[in-house]
This record gives C-alpha cells, structure tokens and sequence, in this order.
C-alpha cells in the first residue's frame, strides 16, 4: 500500500526527533538515559521545547514529568503519553516515540484548526523501565494519584536514594500529592509504543489494538550457603549457593513452558556470586527472578511451584532461600469503548484493527487507576526492543500518529460524553 505523502511526512518527523533524543547519553558509545540525572534533564528540556513549538503550554510536576498543555482553559483533559527514560544500552524507540507522537498529534490538531470539548496533556513520564531505582512507574504512579512513599527510601546503585535524586534534579518530595490528576478532570489516556514483539511484523500489520496488558511479579532471591576451599571440600559435603540457584533455574524455566498457550514467560536477569572468587565455592547468590502471565491465578500459581521447589531444594543442600517482593502489577484490560475507537480509527486509514494483548508492561498500568486507557502498538522490526537494533519504519510512525489524531476526533464525537 502507498503510503501518503502526508503520512511519510509525519513520520520523518517522528524519526529526526527521536534521532535527536537518542544521542542524549550518559555513554557515547550506547543509549543509556537513567531516571532523574543530567541526561534525563536534557532529554525533558528538549521534549518541553517541541511541545512548546507544537503549540502546548510546558509544566513539570514533582516527579520530573514534563507536561505539555494544550487548550489548558478546558477543565477535561485527555491524556496522552509515555517514558523518556531507557534501559542500558537501548534502542531509540522504546517510550520516547510514544511522547513524540503526543506532540504531533497535537501539532496536526493545532495545524487543522480542529475544536474538541477537551483538552490535551501530553506526558513525558520518567520511571518507566526501571533502570536506575527499582521503582517502575513511579513517575505515572504519581499522575495516577498511586505513588508508594516508601519508594522514597530506595537506592540506586551508587546508595543515592529516591528521595535525595529528587532533591538533586531540584524537586520536593512534599509536593509529589500535588501531582495527581482529579479523575473527575480526565476523559482518557492513550500511549502510543512499538510492540516490543514479532506478531504484528509476522501478519503484516503496521498497527495493532493492544486489548490489555499481562501482570508480572518482580522478586531479588538470595541463596545462603557457606563459602569454601574449592580444593578441598568434597563435592556431597558442599553448600554451594550458585549450584543450588542453578537447579532452581531449571524449575523457573520449566514452570514458564508448561504454558502450551505461551502466556507465561520467567526470566533470570541477573545473578551474582559472593566472594566471587575462582577458588572459593560460593557461599551466597543474589538473583533477581521476573514472572508474566496473562492470568494472575497462573501467575501466583507459578511463584508457589517456585518457591515449594526452592524449599525443598534449600533442605536437601543445606542452603537457605529468601524471596522478597519488588515489583507487582495485575493484569490490566485496557477500556474496551477505547479499544473500539481506536480500532475504528485504524481501520478509517484502511488497514486491519488486529487486536492483540501486550506482554510487556507500560505507563498506561498506572494509568489504568485513574481513567480509562487505550495503546496503541507500532509494528517493529524482528520484534526486538531494549536493543540499539530496535526499529520502527517512519511510515508506520506517520500512520500511528494519524490513527491517534483520528482516535482524538472519535472521542471527541463519541467518548467524551
């Protein structure tokens, strides 16, 4: 299918604008932007500046999220937004093209004279991957009116606090309240991501309906055993920390493929071995362990066959193991009157609206606590994100931002009633 020349306008925009977010790095030889440090300061300066050129009043609320106003007279605003910030060693689409499309969006509203009964916030969120503190999401949280103040107290690896990062990027944490929107205010939120997965470039389609979002526990497991000489402890009389995590991964694994459907995926990210040491049996290990599954029961269900079998493991080794909760979302349906719009939307540009749920998760789980909300998938190419080889065709981002304007007018004629 041709594409318009409008269309491939939009998205040429949208790729020399993430082009210039992308050099915005704490390493010049890969993107990486951390929550609330310089480069993040200089990445909300310049989104703060598009949205002032796309015709939006600029504020910044307590969390470091940058707000973009347009018509700020109108009480009802509907929100759009995403992340600003990456993982380490990412790619250039992740979350910013969802803040991008935002202010295009706008900027063709703007362009087109178009009158709507609301208001638009576009939201450069700042805390969505995670990266730095083990806080996701709670720069949305905050908008959402959700924020957990005991995330104040966390550290990053350097031992600064949540709450000492706030101070140093020159914000209060007394004003974090402040920052949560009145639901009676908003009509929506919509985010804009690229799929992150391969099913839309497998069928062939540039965008696609995201029907909800799967829930994911987050958990840092330590194993205890006791350190020895490598030499000279007998292999039956050991208390080897990383040999009894190793066979615990096996059940992690084991448990996520039992799924015949493929809902559920477990995942091992980090490991560390203490001392550390070629000669010396590893007396302690701390892990993180990720669990996602579309149903919530299966999911708890699956933590409890890991943690059985880790006891048993822990009693048969002589190891001890400890699992403490650090990240926890239900699974989230994203608004169905929202799925339809967009959908319809889609469909206007004279594609498909093929519907499909989102494996990772996103601002719009915070956001789902205040309104209703609605994504919007991009296709990407090999599925592959959190990757410097991620990427979105511009034509696929000149189409996902016209599907926006589009979804804006649809609500606008239909939803915000």
């Amino acid at each position: 299918m041709t594409v318009p020349a409008e269309i491939a306008a939009i998205g040429a925009r949208a790729e020399a604008m993430l082009a210039g977010l992308s050099v915005i790095s704490s390493d010049p030889q890969r993107l990486t932007r951390l929550y609330l440090t310089a480069e993040h300061r200089k990445a909300a300066d310049l989104v703060g500046s598009w949205m002032r050129v796309a015709g939006m009043t600029v504020t910044e609320d307590a969390l470091g999220t940058v707000r973009g106003h347009w018509r700020p007279d109108l009480k009802r605003r509907l929100l759009i937004g995403s992340h600003i910030d990456t993982v380490i060693d990412a790619g250039k689409y992740d979350g910013p093209l969802g803040v991008v499309a935002g202010i295009l969006a706008v900027r063709e509203l703007v362009a087109r004279g178009v009158d709507l009964p609301f208001g638009i916030d576009v939201l450069a969120f700042g805390d969505e991957e995670g990266s730095r503190f083990r806080t996701t999401l709670s720069s949305s949280a905050a908008c959402a009116g959700i924020f957990d103040k005991a995330w104040l107290s966390v550290a990053d690896n350097n031992g600064v606090t949540f709450a000492d990062a706030l101070k140093a990027y020159g914000k209060s944490p007394d004003d974090i309240a402040a920052a949560a929107y009145d639901r009676a205010d908003v009509v929506g939120y919509i985010e804009v991501h690229i799929e992150q997965g391969p099913v839309l470039e497998a069928r062939n389609f540039p965008l696609g309906v995201v029907t909800g979002i799967i829930g994911q526990s987050r958990m840092q497991v330590a194993v205890t055993g006791e350190a020895g000489h490598a030499g000279t402890v007998p292999m039956r009389l050991r208390r080897d920390a990383l040999a009894g995590f190793a066979e615990l991964m096996t059940v992690i694994e084991s448990t996520a493929r039992e799924q015949a459907d493929d809902s559920m995926v477990a995942t091992v990210g980090r490991i560390e071995a203490f001392p550390g040491a070629t000669n010396v049996i590893p007396g302690r290990v701390q892990a993180s362990l990720e669990v996602r599954s579309a149903t919530d029961n299966r999911r708890h269900e699956a933590i409890r066959k890991i943690t059985d079998a880790a006891a048993e493991i822990g009693e048969r080794r002589g190891l001890g193991f400890d699992f403490e909760a650090a990240h926890e979302t239900q699974t989230t349906a994203c608004t169905p009157f929202m799925q339809d719009l967009l959908a319809d939307a889609i469909a206007s540009l004279g594609h498909e609206p093929f519907r499909l749920a989102s494996g990772a998760g996103h601002d719009a789980l915070s956001m789902a606590k205040l309104c209703p909300v609605a994504m919007l998938f991009v296709r990407c190419k090999g599925g592959i994100s959190h990757n410097p080889a991620e990427f979105a065709a511009e034509a696929d981002m000149g189409l996902a931002v016209s599907a926006l304007v589009r979804f804006i007018e649809r609500l606008a004629a239909k939803g915000a009633a």
